[in-house]
Protein backbone atom coordinates (compact mmCIF):
# COMPACT_ATOMS: atom_id res chain seq x y z
CA UNK A 1 0.00 0.00 0.00
CA UNK A 2 1.29 3.46 -0.86
CA UNK A 3 2.79 5.40 2.08
CA UNK A 4 0.85 8.46 0.94
CA UNK A 5 2.06 11.94 0.23
CA UNK A 6 2.84 14.80 2.64
CA UNK A 7 0.46 17.74 2.80
CA UNK A 8 1.62 20.76 4.91
CA UNK A 9 -0.99 22.13 7.26
CA UNK A 10 -2.04 25.75 7.60
CA UNK A 11 0.23 26.08 10.63
CA UNK A 12 3.28 24.99 8.61
CA UNK A 13 2.43 27.45 5.86
CA UNK A 14 2.11 30.23 8.44
CA UNK A 15 5.56 29.39 9.88
CA UNK A 16 7.12 29.41 6.41
CA UNK A 17 5.46 32.76 5.79
CA UNK A 18 6.89 34.07 9.08
CA UNK A 19 10.38 33.31 7.79
CA UNK A 20 9.82 35.91 5.07
CA UNK A 21 10.22 38.69 7.64
CA UNK A 22 13.89 38.03 8.45
CA UNK A 23 14.45 37.23 4.77
CA UNK A 24 13.28 40.74 3.90
CA UNK A 25 15.58 42.21 6.56
CA UNK A 26 18.55 40.38 5.05
CA UNK A 27 19.08 43.48 2.88
CA UNK A 28 20.11 45.35 6.02
CA UNK A 29 22.19 42.56 7.55
CA UNK A 30 23.24 39.11 6.24
CA UNK A 31 22.53 37.67 9.71
CA UNK A 32 18.77 37.97 9.04
CA UNK A 33 19.22 35.85 5.93
CA UNK A 34 20.83 33.08 7.96
CA UNK A 35 17.98 33.37 10.47
CA UNK A 36 15.38 32.99 7.73
CA UNK A 37 17.18 29.95 6.36
CA UNK A 38 17.40 28.41 9.84
CA UNK A 39 13.65 28.90 10.38
CA UNK A 40 12.81 27.32 7.01
CA UNK A 41 15.09 24.34 7.62
CA UNK A 42 13.69 23.83 11.13
CA UNK A 43 10.09 23.94 9.91
CA UNK A 44 10.93 21.61 7.02
CA UNK A 45 12.55 19.09 9.39
CA UNK A 46 9.62 19.26 11.79
CA UNK A 47 7.21 18.68 8.88
CA UNK A 48 9.25 15.64 7.82
CA UNK A 49 9.20 14.25 11.35
CA UNK A 50 5.47 14.95 11.64
CA UNK A 51 4.81 13.17 8.34
CA UNK A 52 6.79 10.12 9.43
CA UNK A 53 4.91 9.96 12.75
CA UNK A 54 1.48 10.53 11.17
CA UNK A 55 -0.91 7.55 11.12
CA UNK A 56 -0.70 5.34 8.06
CA UNK A 57 -3.37 3.80 5.86
CA UNK A 58 -3.23 0.52 7.77
CA UNK A 59 -4.15 2.36 10.97
CA UNK A 60 -7.68 3.21 9.74
CA UNK A 61 -10.41 0.97 8.33
CA UNK A 62 -12.91 2.82 6.16
CA UNK A 63 -16.16 1.34 4.87
CA UNK A 64 -18.84 3.07 2.82
CA UNK A 65 -22.51 2.22 3.37
CA UNK A 66 -24.84 3.24 0.54
CA UNK A 67 -27.93 1.63 -0.93
CA UNK A 68 -27.30 -0.17 -4.24
CA UNK A 69 -30.29 1.68 -5.70
CA UNK A 70 -30.60 5.45 -5.23
CA UNK A 71 -33.61 7.61 -5.99
CA UNK A 72 -33.29 10.51 -8.41
CA UNK A 73 -34.55 13.97 -7.57
CA UNK A 74 -34.28 13.46 -3.79
CA UNK A 75 -31.56 13.31 -1.15
CA UNK A 76 -29.98 9.91 -0.49
CA UNK A 77 -27.83 9.15 2.56
CA UNK A 78 -24.24 7.90 2.33
CA UNK A 79 -22.49 6.72 5.51
CA UNK A 80 -18.84 6.09 6.24
CA UNK A 81 -17.74 3.91 9.14
CA UNK A 82 -14.19 4.66 10.29
CA UNK A 83 -12.44 2.37 12.75
CA UNK A 84 -9.02 3.03 14.30
CA UNK A 85 -6.34 0.38 14.63
CA UNK A 86 -3.77 2.79 16.05
CA UNK A 87 -2.62 2.91 19.66
CA UNK A 88 -2.95 6.71 19.74
CA UNK A 89 -5.58 9.22 18.66
CA UNK A 90 -6.14 9.75 14.94
CA UNK A 91 -7.18 13.13 13.57
CA UNK A 92 -7.85 13.76 9.94
CA UNK A 93 -10.25 14.53 7.13
CA UNK A 94 -12.23 12.25 4.84
CA UNK A 95 -13.03 13.17 1.24
CA UNK A 96 -15.29 10.82 -0.67
CA UNK A 97 -15.59 10.75 -4.47
CA UNK A 98 -19.33 10.76 -5.31
CA UNK A 99 -20.42 10.31 -8.95
CA UNK A 100 -19.55 13.28 -11.14
CA UNK A 101 -23.11 14.06 -12.24
CA UNK A 102 -24.56 13.89 -8.71
CA UNK A 103 -24.91 16.82 -6.35
CA UNK A 104 -23.31 16.10 -2.97
CA UNK A 105 -23.45 17.83 0.40
CA UNK A 106 -20.84 17.07 3.05
CA UNK A 107 -18.66 14.53 1.22
CA UNK A 108 -15.62 16.19 2.83
CA UNK A 109 -15.58 16.04 6.64
CA UNK A 110 -13.06 16.11 9.53
CA UNK A 111 -12.95 13.29 12.05
CA UNK A 112 -11.26 12.31 15.29
CA UNK A 113 -10.75 8.73 16.44
CA UNK A 114 -9.68 7.57 19.89
CA UNK A 115 -7.42 4.50 20.05
CA UNK A 116 -9.26 1.44 18.69
CA UNK A 117 -12.45 3.48 18.49
CA UNK A 118 -14.98 3.87 15.68
CA UNK A 119 -17.07 6.73 14.34
CA UNK A 120 -19.62 7.34 11.61
CA UNK A 121 -19.77 10.17 9.07
CA UNK A 122 -22.89 10.90 7.06
CA UNK A 123 -23.50 13.02 4.00
CA UNK A 124 -26.12 13.34 1.26
CA UNK A 125 -26.13 12.89 -2.50
CA UNK A 126 -28.83 14.25 -4.79
CA UNK A 127 -28.93 12.58 -8.23
CA UNK A 128 -30.63 14.71 -10.86
CA UNK A 129 -31.03 11.97 -13.44
CA UNK A 130 -31.47 8.22 -13.67
CA UNK A 131 -28.98 5.62 -14.86
CA UNK A 132 -25.81 3.95 -13.69
CA UNK A 133 -23.44 5.80 -11.36
CA UNK A 134 -20.15 5.02 -9.65
CA UNK A 135 -18.63 6.15 -6.38
CA UNK A 136 -14.85 6.45 -6.54
CA UNK A 137 -12.15 5.82 -3.97
CA UNK A 138 -11.90 7.59 -0.62
CA UNK A 139 -9.11 10.00 0.32
CA UNK A 140 -7.97 10.27 3.94
CA UNK A 141 -5.79 13.10 5.18
CA UNK A 142 -4.25 11.85 8.46
CA UNK A 143 -2.80 14.60 10.65
CA UNK A 144 0.63 14.23 12.31
CA UNK A 145 0.97 14.69 16.10
CA UNK A 146 2.58 18.16 15.73
CA UNK A 147 -0.16 19.45 13.44
CA UNK A 148 2.37 20.57 10.82
CA UNK A 149 1.96 17.91 8.16
CA UNK A 150 -0.61 15.31 7.11
CA UNK A 151 -0.29 12.02 5.34
CA UNK A 152 -2.76 11.83 2.44
CA UNK A 153 -3.69 8.30 1.40
CA UNK A 154 -6.15 6.93 -1.12
CA UNK A 155 -8.07 3.80 -0.22
CA UNK A 156 -9.82 1.69 -2.88
CA UNK A 157 -13.58 2.00 -2.43
CA UNK A 158 -15.05 2.05 -5.96
CA UNK A 159 -18.72 1.10 -5.95
CA UNK A 160 -21.37 0.94 -8.68
CA UNK A 161 -24.96 1.95 -7.94
CA UNK A 162 -28.14 2.37 -9.91
CA UNK A 163 -30.19 5.56 -9.89
CA UNK A 164 -33.90 4.87 -10.23
CA UNK A 165 -36.80 7.29 -10.28
CA UNK A 166 -37.99 8.26 -6.82
CA UNK A 167 -39.34 4.89 -5.71
CA UNK A 168 -40.39 6.20 -2.32
CA UNK A 169 -43.17 8.12 -4.04
CA UNK A 170 -44.70 4.89 -5.36
CA UNK A 171 -46.40 3.84 -2.14
CA UNK A 172 -50.11 4.36 -1.97
CA UNK A 173 -49.85 6.76 0.99
CA UNK A 174 -47.18 8.89 -0.68
CA UNK A 175 -49.21 9.10 -3.86
CA UNK A 176 -52.30 10.22 -1.98
CA UNK A 177 -50.34 12.96 -0.22
CA UNK A 178 -48.72 14.02 -3.48
CA UNK A 179 -52.05 14.42 -5.24
CA UNK A 180 -53.35 16.46 -2.31
CA UNK A 181 -50.40 18.84 -2.08
CA UNK A 182 -48.57 19.08 -5.38
CA UNK A 183 -51.03 21.32 -7.16
CA UNK A 184 -54.26 23.07 -6.26
CA UNK A 185 -55.79 21.84 -9.51
CA UNK A 186 -54.74 18.25 -8.81
CA UNK A 187 -56.37 17.51 -5.46
CA UNK A 188 -58.44 14.54 -6.53
CA UNK A 189 -58.06 11.51 -4.30
CA UNK A 190 -58.66 7.95 -5.48
CA UNK A 191 -62.14 6.78 -4.59
CA UNK A 192 -64.68 4.26 -5.73
CA UNK A 193 -67.36 5.79 -7.86
CA UNK A 194 -70.97 4.89 -8.55
CA UNK A 195 -70.17 5.49 -12.19
CA UNK A 196 -68.11 2.30 -12.47
CA UNK A 197 -69.44 -0.52 -14.57
CA UNK A 198 -68.67 -3.63 -12.51
CA UNK A 199 -71.06 -4.66 -9.73
CA UNK A 200 -69.40 -4.62 -6.31
CA UNK A 201 -71.98 -5.03 -3.53
CA UNK A 202 -75.33 -4.03 -2.08
CA UNK A 203 -75.85 -1.48 0.65
CA UNK A 204 -78.76 0.29 2.30
CA UNK A 205 -80.36 3.18 0.48
CA UNK A 206 -79.24 6.66 1.57
CA UNK A 207 -80.97 9.97 0.78
CA UNK A 208 -79.58 11.29 -2.47
CA UNK A 209 -78.83 7.91 -4.04
CA UNK A 210 -79.86 7.47 -7.67
CA UNK A 211 -83.19 5.60 -7.90
CA UNK A 212 -81.85 3.77 -10.96
CA UNK A 213 -79.41 1.93 -8.71
CA UNK A 214 -82.07 0.47 -6.42
CA UNK A 215 -82.17 -3.33 -6.55
CA UNK A 216 -85.91 -3.90 -6.23
CA UNK A 217 -85.76 -7.69 -6.01
CA UNK A 218 -83.16 -7.68 -3.22
CA UNK A 219 -85.06 -4.89 -1.45
CA UNK A 220 -88.28 -6.91 -1.48
CA UNK A 221 -86.46 -10.02 -0.28
CA UNK A 222 -84.74 -8.23 2.66
CA UNK A 223 -87.63 -5.96 3.59
CA UNK A 224 -85.71 -2.66 3.17
CA UNK A 225 -84.39 -0.62 0.28
CA UNK A 226 -81.00 -1.69 -1.11
CA UNK A 227 -78.93 -0.08 -3.84
CA UNK A 228 -76.21 -1.56 -6.02
CA UNK A 229 -72.70 -0.15 -5.74
CA UNK A 230 -70.28 -0.28 -8.60
CA UNK A 231 -66.55 -0.22 -9.05
CA UNK A 232 -64.35 0.59 -12.03
CA UNK A 233 -63.63 -2.34 -14.32
CA UNK A 234 -60.42 -4.27 -13.84
CA UNK A 235 -57.97 -5.91 -16.24
CA UNK A 236 -58.18 -3.01 -18.66
CA UNK A 237 -55.06 -2.24 -20.74
CA UNK A 238 -53.07 0.92 -19.97
CA UNK A 239 -50.25 1.64 -22.42
CA UNK A 240 -47.60 4.21 -21.44
CA UNK A 241 -45.56 5.72 -24.30
CA UNK A 242 -42.48 7.78 -23.43
CA UNK A 243 -40.96 10.11 -26.00
CA UNK A 244 -37.16 9.96 -25.64
CA UNK A 245 -36.42 12.34 -28.53
CA UNK A 246 -34.83 15.78 -28.52
CA UNK A 247 -37.99 17.50 -27.27
CA UNK A 248 -37.63 15.74 -23.92
CA UNK A 249 -33.93 16.57 -23.46
CA UNK A 250 -34.61 20.10 -22.22
CA UNK A 251 -34.55 20.90 -18.52
CA UNK A 252 -37.37 22.08 -16.28
CA UNK A 253 -36.60 22.97 -12.65
CA UNK A 254 -33.09 21.55 -12.96
CA UNK A 255 -34.10 18.13 -14.30
CA UNK A 256 -34.64 16.83 -17.79
CA UNK A 257 -38.19 16.67 -19.05
CA UNK A 258 -37.77 12.94 -19.57
CA UNK A 259 -36.90 12.46 -15.89
CA UNK A 260 -40.16 14.11 -14.87
CA UNK A 261 -42.00 11.98 -17.43
CA UNK A 262 -40.47 8.73 -16.17
CA UNK A 263 -41.40 9.62 -12.58
CA UNK A 264 -44.99 10.29 -13.63
CA UNK A 265 -45.17 7.13 -15.75
CA UNK A 266 -43.98 4.90 -12.90
CA UNK A 267 -46.44 6.41 -10.47
CA UNK A 268 -49.24 5.95 -12.98
CA UNK A 269 -48.11 2.35 -13.57
CA UNK A 270 -48.18 1.65 -9.84
CA UNK A 271 -51.70 3.00 -9.38
CA UNK A 272 -52.98 1.18 -12.48
CA UNK A 273 -51.51 -2.13 -11.32
CA UNK A 274 -52.99 -1.62 -7.85
CA UNK A 275 -56.36 -1.05 -9.50
CA UNK A 276 -56.10 -4.44 -11.23
CA UNK A 277 -55.33 -3.16 -14.71
CA UNK A 278 -52.63 -4.45 -17.06
CA UNK A 279 -49.86 -1.97 -17.92
CA UNK A 280 -47.50 -1.86 -20.88
CA UNK A 281 -44.61 0.51 -21.52
CA UNK A 282 -42.89 1.65 -24.70
CA UNK A 283 -39.96 4.08 -24.83
CA UNK A 284 -39.02 5.45 -28.23
CA UNK A 285 -37.14 8.11 -30.19
CA UNK A 286 -36.25 7.50 -33.83
CA UNK A 287 -36.79 3.81 -33.06
CA UNK A 288 -38.19 1.71 -30.25
CA UNK A 289 -35.81 1.59 -27.29
CA UNK A 290 -37.75 -0.46 -24.76
CA UNK A 291 -41.04 -2.32 -24.79
CA UNK A 292 -42.92 -4.33 -22.21
CA UNK A 293 -46.32 -5.72 -23.24
CA UNK A 294 -49.24 -5.14 -20.88
CA UNK A 295 -49.04 -7.35 -17.81
CA UNK A 296 -50.09 -7.10 -14.18
CA UNK A 297 -48.59 -7.71 -10.76
CA UNK A 298 -45.82 -6.42 -8.52
CA UNK A 299 -43.13 -8.23 -10.49
CA UNK A 300 -44.23 -6.38 -13.61
CA UNK A 301 -43.76 -3.05 -11.83
CA UNK A 302 -40.18 -4.09 -11.08
CA UNK A 303 -39.62 -4.92 -14.75
CA UNK A 304 -41.06 -1.55 -15.79
CA UNK A 305 -38.71 0.21 -13.40
CA UNK A 306 -35.74 -1.77 -14.71
CA UNK A 307 -36.61 -0.95 -18.31
CA UNK A 308 -36.96 2.80 -17.71
CA UNK A 309 -34.19 3.72 -15.29
CA UNK A 310 -31.62 3.91 -18.08
CA UNK A 311 -33.87 5.73 -20.57
CA UNK A 312 -32.07 8.75 -22.01
CA UNK A 313 -33.32 11.61 -24.18
CA UNK A 314 -31.34 11.70 -27.41
CA UNK A 315 -30.82 14.62 -29.80
CA UNK A 316 -32.92 13.03 -32.54
CA UNK A 317 -36.39 13.38 -33.96
CA UNK A 318 -39.01 11.06 -32.52
CA UNK A 319 -40.76 8.76 -34.98
CA UNK A 320 -44.31 8.62 -33.64
CA UNK A 321 -45.46 6.52 -36.57
CA UNK A 322 -42.93 3.75 -35.94
CA UNK A 323 -43.68 3.73 -32.22
CA UNK A 324 -47.44 3.58 -32.68
CA UNK A 325 -47.20 0.88 -35.36
CA UNK A 326 -44.98 -1.21 -33.09
CA UNK A 327 -47.23 -0.82 -30.06
CA UNK A 328 -50.59 -1.40 -31.71
CA UNK A 329 -49.48 -4.29 -33.86
CA UNK A 330 -49.55 -6.15 -30.53
CA UNK A 331 -52.47 -4.38 -28.85
CA UNK A 332 -55.93 -5.36 -30.07
CA UNK A 333 -58.05 -4.57 -27.01
CA UNK A 334 -59.27 -1.05 -26.37
CA UNK A 335 -56.67 0.68 -24.22
CA UNK A 336 -55.95 3.90 -22.40
CA UNK A 337 -52.89 5.23 -24.23
CA UNK A 338 -50.89 7.81 -22.26
CA UNK A 339 -48.20 9.55 -24.34
CA UNK A 340 -45.61 11.58 -22.42
CA UNK A 341 -44.16 14.09 -24.87
CA UNK A 342 -43.81 17.80 -25.64
CA UNK A 343 -46.26 19.84 -27.69
CA UNK A 344 -44.42 23.11 -28.31
CA UNK A 345 -42.67 22.15 -31.57
CA UNK A 346 -44.98 22.81 -34.59
CA UNK A 347 -43.39 20.22 -36.88
CA UNK A 348 -43.41 17.46 -34.27
CA UNK A 349 -46.94 18.37 -33.18
CA UNK A 350 -48.21 17.96 -36.74
CA UNK A 351 -46.88 14.40 -36.99
CA UNK A 352 -48.13 13.64 -33.49
CA UNK A 353 -51.62 14.89 -34.30
CA UNK A 354 -51.97 12.64 -37.31
CA UNK A 355 -51.00 9.46 -35.48
CA UNK A 356 -52.77 10.23 -32.20
CA UNK A 357 -56.09 11.08 -33.81
CA UNK A 358 -55.91 7.83 -35.76
CA UNK A 359 -56.25 5.98 -32.43
CA UNK A 360 -59.78 7.25 -32.00
CA UNK A 361 -62.33 5.78 -31.51
CA UNK A 362 -60.74 2.35 -30.98
CA UNK A 363 -58.50 3.58 -28.14
CA UNK A 364 -58.60 6.49 -25.70
CA UNK A 365 -55.46 8.62 -26.12
CA UNK A 366 -54.07 10.93 -23.43
CA UNK A 367 -51.27 13.35 -24.31
CA UNK A 368 -49.32 14.54 -21.24
CA UNK A 369 -46.76 17.33 -21.51
CA UNK A 370 -44.85 19.48 -19.04
CA UNK A 371 -45.67 23.13 -18.58
CA UNK A 372 -42.41 25.08 -18.75
CA UNK A 373 -43.13 27.92 -16.36
CA UNK A 374 -40.13 29.90 -17.63
CA UNK A 375 -41.47 29.67 -21.18
CA UNK A 376 -44.93 30.70 -20.02
CA UNK A 377 -43.48 33.70 -18.17
CA UNK A 378 -41.41 34.70 -21.21
CA UNK A 379 -44.57 34.70 -23.34
CA UNK A 380 -46.26 37.26 -21.07
CA UNK A 381 -43.37 39.39 -19.78
CA UNK A 382 -43.13 43.03 -20.80
CA UNK A 383 -39.91 43.25 -22.89
CA UNK A 384 -37.31 45.75 -21.77
CA UNK A 385 -35.11 45.61 -24.86
CA UNK A 386 -34.96 44.17 -28.37
CA UNK A 387 -33.61 40.82 -27.19
CA UNK A 388 -36.44 40.43 -24.69
CA UNK A 389 -38.96 41.35 -27.38
CA UNK A 390 -37.65 38.64 -29.69
CA UNK A 391 -37.72 36.14 -26.81
CA UNK A 392 -41.32 37.04 -26.01
CA UNK A 393 -42.32 36.69 -29.65
CA UNK A 394 -40.76 33.23 -29.89
CA UNK A 395 -42.29 32.10 -26.60
CA UNK A 396 -45.72 33.45 -27.60
CA UNK A 397 -45.54 31.56 -30.88
CA UNK A 398 -44.71 28.30 -29.11
CA UNK A 399 -47.52 28.77 -26.60
CA UNK A 400 -49.99 29.54 -29.38
CA UNK A 401 -48.91 26.40 -31.24
CA UNK A 402 -49.46 24.33 -28.12
CA UNK A 403 -52.98 25.74 -27.68
CA UNK A 404 -53.88 24.95 -31.29
CA UNK A 405 -52.58 21.40 -31.01
CA UNK A 406 -54.31 20.81 -27.67
CA UNK A 407 -57.61 22.16 -29.00
CA UNK A 408 -57.46 19.88 -32.05
CA UNK A 409 -56.75 16.86 -29.87
CA UNK A 410 -59.58 17.65 -27.47
CA UNK A 411 -62.04 18.28 -30.30
CA UNK A 412 -61.24 14.83 -31.67
CA UNK A 413 -61.92 13.16 -28.33
CA UNK A 414 -58.40 12.84 -26.97
CA UNK A 415 -57.47 13.98 -23.47
CA UNK A 416 -54.71 16.54 -22.94
CA UNK A 417 -52.76 17.03 -19.72
CA UNK A 418 -50.38 19.91 -19.16
CA UNK A 419 -48.99 20.66 -15.72
CA UNK A 420 -45.82 22.11 -14.16
CA UNK A 421 -43.14 19.72 -12.97
CA UNK A 422 -44.31 19.89 -9.36
CA UNK A 423 -47.81 18.65 -10.20
CA UNK A 424 -47.12 16.63 -13.36
CA UNK A 425 -47.45 13.19 -11.81
CA UNK A 426 -50.58 14.19 -9.90
CA UNK A 427 -52.23 15.58 -13.03
CA UNK A 428 -51.58 12.40 -15.03
CA UNK A 429 -52.89 10.24 -12.18
CA UNK A 430 -56.08 12.26 -11.89
CA UNK A 431 -56.86 11.80 -15.57
CA UNK A 432 -56.50 8.05 -15.16
CA UNK A 433 -58.71 8.03 -12.05
CA UNK A 434 -61.35 10.11 -13.81
CA UNK A 435 -61.35 7.79 -16.84
CA UNK A 436 -61.79 4.78 -14.58
CA UNK A 437 -64.51 6.41 -12.50
CA UNK A 438 -66.51 7.38 -15.56
CA UNK A 439 -66.06 4.03 -17.24
CA UNK A 440 -64.66 5.61 -20.41
CA UNK A 441 -62.73 2.47 -21.29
Amino acid sequence: MSPGRPVPSGLAVALFAGALVPAALAVASPAFGWLALAVDVAVLLLCAVDFLRAPQARDVDARREVEPILSSGVDNTVRWELRSRADGPVRGELRDEPPLDVESHGHRQPFTLEPHDATRLTYRVHPLSRGDARFGDVNLRLMGPLGLCSRQVRLPAGQDVKVYPDLRALSREALTLARASEAVSARTLPRKSVEGREFESLREYRPGDDYRHIDWKSSARHGHTLVRTWQPERNQPVLLLLDCGRHMAGRVQGRRKLDHAVDAALRLARVSLDAGDVVGVLAFASDVRAFLPPRKGAEHLRLITESLYRAEAGLEESDYGRAFDFAFARQTRRALVVLFTDLVDPDASSALLTRTLALRPRHLPVVASLLDEDLEAAATDVPGDATSAYARQAASRMEAEYRRTATTLRDAGALVVRAPARGFGAAALNVYLDVKARGRL
